[in-house]
């Protein structure tokens, strides 16, 4: 297909509309015997976050007041940020405001205020997360930090309706996941020390409420994570990444558990899942299993980078979970029946809510938005999951791969299409195979897109993972550069049109790769990476450590930052850049993109003065989808000319 053709298609069924429309976003669906919660974000509330309820009758209330917008900021990344039980009057939520701060409690959705923000320090600001009720006492444990100019704490607190709070765990770096067992006799958290992230090495400490003791368990000589406890009955589960002996090489994120004798603790392992169960600890209030009793537990894992729900029972094993859901995470049971509640992220449809059987028939009652009514599956691209192999390794890189969509609402393309490479953020994140308009986008257009799982992202076990350490910026370029060889060679795509997008982590990989090879006609960086030092020295707290294992120690690998940021450089990119950022991005500044920018021969930047690290308004994502569409489109009609 000539390049001048490019632009006789017909619309796309994905335009700017479509995308600028009011869309809702769900997160940490829970249940409490039949009643269903979840966190909702309202655009047409200026994106405030609301606790929702659903009782058995199917009737929705809010638990949150009108004034109140439940989030948090802890880690930076928040989540976990709400906690729910039932009372003798009604429904109790005791949360932290995104703004205000503090925690807060409301009853059947009238407010009361908890515990003040301000205590012993009034310049001091504090974050809360991770949330739960003590199961007999009035009372909630959580963890707390503080981040001012000189003064930086993390600690475990639980708080009384009194106001009185008391700190159970301090000392350590970094706190997540408070939980208490049934009987109220035990306190569980996982805590971590810097350099190591959560996904590096964690402890899962014990506290006895009753005596004061302690236990602490870690990797046993090696360095292992922990994450996610939870109670069932007199044993504490976890998922962790350390060795086993039954268990491949790939140290896959998978249930353990620890049996309380009345005396010390009694370490048990279950059988290898050759799935990834678990997800990095970027955010509070993830949930990748739950205990379903007798010994059985329902997990959500990855295999090969592909979601399934699976079930453990001292009978049969491990077995899949055969039928039509796709949860987000693991679903959640619905009183005694075999009725989950859940999350459900299609390949083909938007995200919504949903209620019933595992295995297919089930209810998607609250959808985040509507697909327009003409739409049909051959107008969505849904992904191939590819595997890419290395030469002399065999550790095959994976991706999932968007052909263009081919039906009657979409651009008519012939072979071979252009294509868009995507590399996700993190670096230690993960391409997921769920619809995204931000896919469609393109599909729709006549574009192909391949979305890179390299070395190091997440949902592979702990080697794939450890793979990128001290080569972030190298391995990850010559993965993307690899899935790009493969699929030209497949006559997949068009050689020559192929372009690299990124955000974040990923903005560094685009621009390595586009100074590093001829295969990219340009690239777009979204609030990218240019400058590893001034990351180093302005980040937020907890990612101050995390690139001495992407890249190496200070001082001692000083040298090797400046060569692997683009910042110094900007001779070597001589193919254009499009450059988006947020002027109020507090983890990669504005400097870091508008500095590189001002110094290339063929750049655009744009800025963005509501916008953080990431875009949130729907406006200024669809602006620059059309602009980057346009940047493309000019490209290829200038090789044509």
């Amino acid at each position: 297909m000539l390049d001048s053709d490019f632009k006789k298609q017909k619309t796309s069924w994905v335009d700017v509309s479509l995308m600028t429309r009011k869309t809702r976003q769900f997160s940490e669906a829970r249940t409490i015997g039949r009643y269903c919660f979840w966190l909702e974000r309202r655009p047409e509330e200026n994106g405030r976050s609301v606790v929702v309820m659903r009782d058995p009758q199917g009737h929705e209330q809010d638990l949150t007041e009108s004034d109140y917008d439940v989030g948090t900021n802890l880690h930076e990344y928040g989540g976990g940020a709400w906690v729910a039980r039932q009372i003798s009057r009604g429904w109790e939520v005791v949360f932290t405001d995104r703004k205000k701060k503090g925690v807060w409690s409301c009853i059947n959705g009238k407010k009361t205020k908890f515990w003040p923000d301000s205590t012993a320090r009034e310049e001091l600001s504090y974050s809360y997360a991770g949330f739960y009720f003590h199961p007999q006492e009035d009372e909630v444990f959580c963890v707390r930090e503080c981040q001012s100019k000189g003064y930086e704490e993390s600690l475990i607190l639980s708080i009384n309706s009194e106001g009185v709070s008391r700190v159970w765990a301090e000392g350590s770096d970094f706190y997540a996941s408070p939980c208490l067992s049934s009987d109220g006799q035990f306190l569980a958290w996982i805590q971590w020390q810097n350099p190591s992230m959560p996904w590096d090495e964690t402890q899962l400490c014990v506290h006895s409420l009753g005596n004061g003791k302690e236990w602490t368990f870690s990797g046993q000589g090696e360095a292992a994570s922990f994450i996610e406890p939870q109670w069932g009955g007199t044993c504490l589960y976890v998922l962790s990444d350390q060795s086993r002996k039954k268990q491949g090489l790939e140290r896959f994120w998978s249930p353990v558990f620890y049996e309380w004798d009345g005396k010390d603790w009694c370490f048990h392992d279950f059988p290898p899942t050759q799935c990834e169960i678990g997800l990095p600890l970027w955010v509070f209030g993830q949930s990748s299993y739950h205990i379903e009793g007798e010994g059985c537990i329902l997990a959500r894992g990855l295999r090969d980078g592909v979601a399934y729900i699976l079930r453990y029972s001292p009978e049969e094993g491990w077995k899949d979970v055969v039928g039509g859901a796709s949860p987000e995470m693991v679903p959640f049971p619905v009183g005694e029946e075999e009725r989950y509640f859940w999350i459900d992220v299609p390949e083909e449809a938007p995200p919504a809510l949903a209620i019933g059987s595992l295995t297919g028939n089930y209810d998607r009652f609250r959808l985040a938005w509507e697909l327009p009514g003409n739409i049909t599956k051959a107008d969505i691209s849904v992904p191939q999951n590819l595997s890419f192999v290395r030469k002399n390794d065999p550790m095959p890189i994976r991706g999932f791969f968007y052909p263009p969509a081919k039906g009657d609402n979409c651009f008519s393309v012939e072979e071979p299409p252009p294509l868009i490479v995507l590399v996700h953020g993190g670096p230690t994140g993960q391409a997921r195979a769920e619809f995204s308009f931000k896919v469609q986008w393109w599909t729709s257009r006549g574009f192909a897109v391949i979305d890179v799982n390299y070395r190091g992202s997440t949902g592979f076990g702990r080697c794939y993972r450890e793979a990128l350490k001290g080569e972030w910026g190298v391995a990850d370029v010559q993965d993307c550069c690899l899935a790009v060889k493969t699929l030209i060679e497949q006559k997949k795509v068009d050689p020559r049109r192929c372009v690299i997008r990124g955000s974040s982590a990923g903005g560094l990989t685009v621009l390595s790769a586009l100074a590093s090879s001829d295969l990219f006609r340009g690239g777009t960086v979204l609030y990218g990476v240019t400058d590893l030092m001034g990351l180093v020295k302005h980040t937020h707290r907890f990612e101050a450590c995390y690139f001495d294992s992407l890249v190496g120690p200070l001082p001692e690998s000083e040298s090797l930052y400046k060569e692997r940021s683009p910042i110094n450089w900007p001779e070597k990119l001589g193919r254009p850049v499009l450059f988006f950022h947020g002027e109020q991005d507090c983890v990669v500044p504005l400097e870091q993109a508008e500095t590189l920018a001002k110094q290339m021969k063929h750049a655009l930047f744009y800025r963005y003065p509501d916008e953080g690290h990431g875009f949130r308004s729907p406006v200024v994502i669809a602006e620059t989808l059309q602009r980057e569409l346009t940047f493309y489109e000019n490209l290829f009609s200038q090789e044509s000319e």
